[in-house]
This record gives structure tokens, sequence and C-alpha cells, in this order.
């Protein structure tokens, strides 16, 4: 059975410089994206990336992707592998459906190509991972994330679903947190990542018994390994702040009562 995975190489060249306060962490976390980089990417001929993880035996890659202006491609670049896009900026169509800003899609292998293309140019998420022979969604989805309803999960925390496998129990979902949200410690069984879309916040990290704090601007990056613990009092939304956020596998989330030596390290 082939499973999905995260990725298992990764391009670091835009991640924040530790501080004395800061320590060196095993794992990408407040990644400055615009400083990433830039590659071409072979799936969508002339467009410009910047890759947070690939992976060369499978083909795997995390990115943001630009698009430019009168562009046009497809979806078939990579066949046999999983697709999933959010627009960030700009519009890109899928032949008749315009995504603008909060625009998603998933495109599960087997699909016939879409036609992509963008007028005004687009700032994309752009991900393309080894299916999992588990998954149960096997039909594109295309949607504007921006209709769907916000569902207040805690008080001043929102979560918004885009993508949820009963299968497999992957997840894409945006998180909105609102200042003066309070987060607890916890930590999912599943490895996720996620890209701050907008606002300011800052978020506790926890590696070693030894809580260190993180600022993110639209842009930040993070990839964080299951189990590990993270959030609590060192995290804060200094303005509203939305979170494209997604794990390949089922998690299940802990909430603990300290950052401290015991917690499990990845």
């Amino acid at each position: 059975m082939k499973r999905a995975s995260l990725l298992t190489v990764t391009w670091l060249l835009g991640a924040c410089a530790s501080t004395p306060e800061q320590p060196d962490l095993p794992y990408p976390v407040s990644v400055l994206t615009d400083e990433i980089e830039e590659r071409f990417l072979a799936a969508l001929p002339g467009v410009r990336a910047r890759e947070f993880a690939s992976d060369m035996r499978t083909r795997a890659i995390a990115a943001r992707v630009d698009i430019p202006m009168d562009w046009k491609g497809t979806t078939g670049g990579e066949p046999g592998m999983a697709l999933e896009i959010y627009v960030v900026n700009g519009e890109l169509r899928f032949s008749d459906f315009a995504l603008g800003p909060g625009g998603y899609a998933y495109v599960p292998p087997g699909s016939l190509g879409f036609a992509l293309s963008s007028d005004i140019g687009a700032q994309v998420l752009y991900f393309l991972d080894e299916i999992d022979e588990a998954a149960v969604i096997r039909a594109p989805i295309i949607t504007d994330g921006r209709q769907a309803n916000w569902t207040e999960v805690r008080a001043g925390v929102f979560e918004r679903e885009l993508r949820h496998d009963p299968g497999t129990g992957a997840r894409a979902w945006l998180q909105r947190v609102e200042p003066g949200a309070a987060l607890p410690w916890s930590r999912s069984s599943a490895t996720r990542e996620g890209y701050l879309v907008e606002g300011n916040t800052t978020h506790g990290e926890c590696y070693e018994g030894v809580s260190s704090t993180w600022d993110y601007l639209p842009g930040g990056y993070f990839r964080r390994p299951a189990h590990v613990v993270n959030g609590g009092p060192p995290t804060s939304a200094v303005t509203s702040s939305v979170w494209f956020l997604r794990e390949l596998s089922g998690g299940t989330v802990e909430v603990v009562p300290t950052c401290d030596t015991s917690t499990p390290t990845p």
C-alpha cells in the first residue's frame, strides 16, 4: 500500500535566524517565504516557485508559486500525484472556475487534466503528494474557501474546513485566531504544515523542554513533526490572523498542561 508522506528534503534559505532565546530547531519554523531562492517548476512551465520542501524520489513538492499574467497551463504535469492548491493572491482559473484569494482545489490522481490560466497573475500554495490508497475522496474539489462558514472551536479561534478525507483523515483547513485568544499547549499525532495568509502573530514551540517564541507575518511557513508540543502562553495574535493548515494523515490533538522535559521531540 502506497502511503502519503510529508517531504524529506527541505530548503530553508528563508528561515529566521535564531536568537539566544530561540534554539535551533530540527524542523522549519517561521520560514520567510519571500527570502527562499526561486526555482523553475517543471510541472508548470513558465512559473517560478519558492520551495518549502521536495522529494526527488516521489516527485512530491510543497511550494508557493508565482504565476505571471497571461499564463496558461494544465494540472497534468505530474501524473499519478495528488494536487492541492490554495490561492493567496490574484486569480487562477480551473477550466471554467475562477478562483480568487481563498480559492481552493484538490485534484486526485486519475482525474482528467484541468486547463489552468491566469489573466492578472496569481500567488498560490502548491502541493504535490503521493496518494494514500485508503483515500476516499477520488473526485476533484474546487471551491471558493471564502464562502464556507467559520466554526468557533474555542474562544477567539475559528476554523473553516476545505478538505477532510474520511479514509485517511487527511485535512486542509483555514484557522483564524483573533487577538486575545488563548491557545493551550498541545500536540498533534500527525505532521502539520502551515502558511500564514494574513495577520501578525507569534507562536510558541516546545523543544527539549524549552519554550521559544517565533514571529510570523504573511508568508511565514512552518512544518512541525508529529507529537511536538506547541502553542501555550507564548502564542498570541497581534492582529486577526488566518492560517492555511494541512495534515496528510488523521491526527488527534492532545492538550498538555505545560512545556516540560517529558515532551516527545522529533
